[in-house]
């Protein structure tokens, strides 16, 4: 009997071992030396979450200011990382030093292309917030051939904006005399490099548009929502790893209850909420942003977990027009909204529609 029960556990043991390596088998994370073991099943010892310091990631900003996140996280480690453009989170992400991160939509498709298909858009963040700001003396797309443009960082999605917008309108972007030179630029350095004359605009992200209007004396030439229908277009997305969306969903489903709280503030309180903005942006780049910039920054921008996923086959065609793809992504399964809209059920809120993207062939 004694040697019967020995093989019957032996047994046990091996169709468990054999059941875990299959179950993980897909969920191999790039940095192994850094793979947070999961604990209480589903959820993660620690979740390294990265955000920018723009009034687009006011979800993150607030989620974090608030300590929102931490509390929905329980036993989890909150880390935060802050970013200046997309193309740096998502080398972090790719690179296993990220797990999941506020991006714009242009990096978080590119993202999706250089892993063959390894991230998930889980929920929209922010829409809107987006123009191109110039000098006072340019009322007309000609009026830019010859000057210098600045956008945070090649690739990035407003990068991406203004070259489809150039094509659209007839102009090359490059070093010609009769070309719209780009200049690729931190937003902190575009704001000092406006004043000083060395370019002569921005396609920037808010506050920043706001601040080279209302701190340095830009105008509005366009502004990003005009050129999409309904005037809606995805700004801020939040997008995870696939393997760690799989490991971890308890962890996940925290993220996206704290994410949804921190919407749910800013759309109930929007005085606290740029309270909150602002104070975070203070520790985060030194210095809080002047009561009109925040003002007219929050105006410029609706907070919504909808990401929007109608717009993302154009958004893949505008990276090959914009030249930093060779052809449109294939968006299928790129987007993963059940575990979002699994946390609005039981909110009471309505789903929202991953526009077929969740499926393999999704992209057609």
């Amino acid at each position: 009997m004694p040697r019967l029960r020995a093989s019957a556990l032996l047994s046990a043991v091996i169709v468990m071992a054999l059941l875990a390596a299959t179950g993980c088998s897909r969920a191999e994370r790039p940095d192994s030396a850094s793979a947070a073991a999961p604990v209480d099943g589903g959820k993660a010892q620690e979740v390294r979450l990265g955000y920018f310091p723009n009034v687009t990631h006011a979800p993150a900003i607030i989620g974090v200011e608030q300590g929102l996140f931490t509390a929905e996280l329980g036993s989890t480690t909150l880390t935060p990382q802050t970013f200046n453009a997309g193309g740096d989170a998502v080398n972090a992400l790719l690179g296993g030093s990220l797990d999941a991160t506020y991006i714009g939509s242009g990096p978080a498709i590119n993202a999706f292309a250089k892993s063959d298909g390894q991230v998930r858009i889980i929920a929209g963040a922010t829409e809107g917030g987006a123009q191109l700001v110039v000098k006072p003396d340019i009322a007309s797309p000609e009026q830019l051939k010859g000057r210098t443009i600045a956008t945070p960082q090649l690739g990035n999605t407003q990068d991406i904006a203004l070259k489809v917008w150039l094509k659209k309108n007839g102009l090359t972007a490059g070093d010609g005399p009769g070309d719209v030179k780009i200049a690729n630029l931190d937003n902190p350095r575009t704001l000092d490099a406006f004043r000083q004359g060395s370019v002569d605009g921005g396609w920037l992200p808010e506050p920043w548009s706001s601040r080279l209007v209302l701190d340095a004396g830009a105008k509005v030439l366009v502004d990003e929502s005009t050129l999409w229908p309904n005037g809606r277009f995805p700004t801020t997305v939040l997008l995870v790893r696939a393997d760690f969306l799989q490991k971890y969903p308890e962890t996940v489903r925290a993220l996206l209850r704290a994410h949804l709280k921190a919407i749910d503030l800013a759309q109930r309180d929007p005085a606290q909420a740029k309270t909150i903005v602002n104070q975070g942006l203070e520790k985060l780049a030194g210095s809080a942003l002047a009561g009109p910039v925040i003002d007219r920054a929050f105006e410029n921008i609706t907070l919504d977990p909808d990401p929007l996923a109608s717009t993302f086959p154009q958004l893949a065609q505008d990276s090959v027009t914009a030249g930093i793809t060779e052809q449109p992504t294939d968006l299928a399964s790129f987007i993963d909204v059940a575990p979002l809209n699994a946390e609005l059920q039981a909110a009471g809120k309505p789903a929202v529609d991953a526009a077929g993207l969740d499926k393999p062939g999704g992209n057609s």
